[in-house]
């Protein structure tokens, strides 16, 4: 089978800065690993200990030295191959302009039998990346997979979570995934795994590489923008119970509280 994993690079939610044209400050926001993804990597994983097959990781962002330890984890765990797109005129491109450029990598590695990405990514959680580059590749997709029930040679059952609840979806391959973080506990790197490594590759791709068209990705290509950012402070406020022996009481004592703190109790809408 050859398996397409799309992993990100993430700010960090609790350190992440925008600039004022909406767009990440990338040098003031510490990039992490989004933590989704490795459950999809696991399940792609879990796939070719199964069944065999050929992995491969990709990125797109900056070659950075974070962005190449993810890539080598992924390696060690036992994806087969990773790549980095990455290219200056990729830069700003929406979750459109993205899904474009990934697709078009993917193409280039031959007809996928699986993709899987992480359910969304922890710092924009748009959810839109996985299935825009299914609508790129014209290939059915199933999202916020909990779990892979069965996989055969042409098709794949998986359990979905859905508001309210779970369905189970089959697909015909080749299909996109997007899994969720209870799908699985995705394995550590093991020393066997980086020995075995070591005869592995990260290729870096240009936007020549894969036949990109210049005016579909960067700031340009993409047709969604950040119109502005607000900047909110968190106010800590003090917790006030109500006390009372009983329900009577309790409410009692509410309602005053409520009438010294200057809430109009007798509005036209209370009887």
């Amino acid at each position: 089978m050859n398996i397409i994993v799309l992993m990100k690079l993430c700010a960090d939610p609790k350190k992440g800065t925008m600039k004022k044209d909406g767009t990440v400050d990338r040098k003031k926001s510490p990039p992490i690993p989004n933590p989704y993804d490795f459950n999809a990597l696991e399940e792609a994983l879990k796939i070719k200990d199964t069944s065999g097959g050929k992995i491969s990781v990709i990125f797109m962002g900056q070659e950075t030295g974070e962005a190449k330890d993810m890539l080598k984890d992924a390696l060690y765990r036992g994806a087969d191959e990773a790549i980095i797109l990455c290219d200056k005129k990729l830069g700003a491109s929406d979750t459109r302009a993205t899904s474009y450029a990934l697709a078009k990598a993917i193409k280039k590695i031959g007809k996928p039998d699986l993709v899987f990405c992480g359910m969304q990514a922890i710092d924009g959680d748009t959810a839109q990346v996985g299935p825009q580059v299914a609508e790129e590749l014209s290939i059915p997709q199933i999202t916020y997979v909990k779990e892979i029930v069965e996989v055969k040679k042409n098709t794949i059952v998986a359990k979905r979570l859905i508001e309210g609840g779970e369905e189970t979806v089959k697909a015909s391959l080749p299909v996109l995934l997007t899994v969720t973080n209870l799908a699985n506990e995705p394995r550590l790197p093991s020393l066997k795994g980086m020995l075995a490594a070591k005869g592995k590759k990260i290729f870096v791709w240009k936007v020549d590489d894969v036949g990109i068209d210049e005016k579909k990705v960067g700031l340009a290509g993409s047709p969604t923008r950040v119109k502005k950012v607000h900047w909110l402070t968190r106010e800590k406020s003090d917790c006030k119970l109500a006390k009372g022996e009983n329900a009577s009481e309790l409410v009692a004592d509410l309602l005053e509280r409520m009438e010294k703190d200057g809430i109009d109790l007798k509005g036209e809408n209370n009887e």
